[in-house]
């Protein structure tokens, strides 16, 4: 698992403060939560794609950032078609049990692609900034804390472990004959033991890391100096500005065209 930045470094808008981003992307994320319609989140993600070359990041490598994120929304989109409760609109397909209309089909699609809206700016943020960069703005322009600032850079940095880890304990229970071989019900235990464990030895970690930071000054109420100074200028207020636009202008259209349907309401 690599969470290590993949843009070019010299892109324009890879460059822009990690702070900037990060408020642009939950900016854009909480506006378009807003609504439940396919249009807004459709406008929104086709603009965000479209922004890609200016973020120095490719589609193939974006799309394996969000893999897992096509993975989840292909279960909702089937789960929401094939066992909605509400059945309203014109008949589409009818197969025995199953049967699939207009509406749920809309309503379905819509929450996939609010789910893609919300999310991608987040992997677009993670896939062009560098975390130690990230702690940094954080502290120097966000003003948050150093210690859970680096407390949470620390945290990242231990995330592609996990992946390794679970390899490990896999390799090492196949070795010693735990194997749940094709048995759906014994793969399901074997996988909630190897979590558990997973689990124990993140606490474990977590806790030694702790005692560590705090042991090195990490607690300690005193001013701290700067490294690797993190600037705020125009252009980062301009990104901050362009996303509120963007989802704005997203959510104008969906107004305009009668498909706006609140969150609330």
């Amino acid at each position: 698992m690599n969470l290590e930045p993949v843009a070019r470094p010299d892109a324009p808008l890879a460059r822009r403060n990690p702070v900037a981003k990060l408020a642009a992307a939950l900016l854009c994320s909480i506006i378009l939560i807003a609504t439940l319609d396919p249009v807004a989140p459709a406008i929104a993600i086709a603009v965000e794609l479209a922004l890609l070359p200016l973020f120095g990041v490719r589609l193939r490598v974006l799309a394996r950032r969000a893999l897992p994120l096509l993975v989840s929304a292909v279960g909702i989109l089937v789960t929401l078609v094939l066992f909605a409760a509400e059945r309203s609109g014109r008949i589409l397909v009818e197969a025995g049990p199953f049967l699939i209309t207009s509406g749920v089909l809309i309503t379905a699609l819509g929450l996939v692609l609010r789910m893609f809206a919300v999310a991608l700016p987040g992997v677009i943020v993670v896939a062009t900034t560098d975390p130690t960069d990230l702690a940094d703005a954080l502290v120097q322009n966000a003003k948050l804390p150093a210690r859970f600032a680096y407390g949470a850079l620390a945290a990242f940095r231990l995330v592609p472990l996990l992946a390794q880890e679970w390899q490990m304990i896999s390799m090492a229970r196949r070795a010693r004959g735990v194997d749940a071989g094709r048995n759906p019900l014994a793969r399901l235990r074997l996988f909630g033991s190897t979590a558990f464990t997973l689990l124990v030895g993140a606490i474990r970690r977590g806790t030694r890391l702790a005692v560590a930071m705090d042991a090195r000054g990490f607690d300690a109420m005193t001013p701290r100096s700067v490294a690797r100074r993190q600037h705020f200028g125009r252009a980062d207020g301009l990104l901050i500005a362009g996303a509120a636009v963007l989802a704005g202008a997203a959510l104008a259209v969906s107004i305009a065209t009668g498909t706006f349907r609140p969150l609330i309401g």
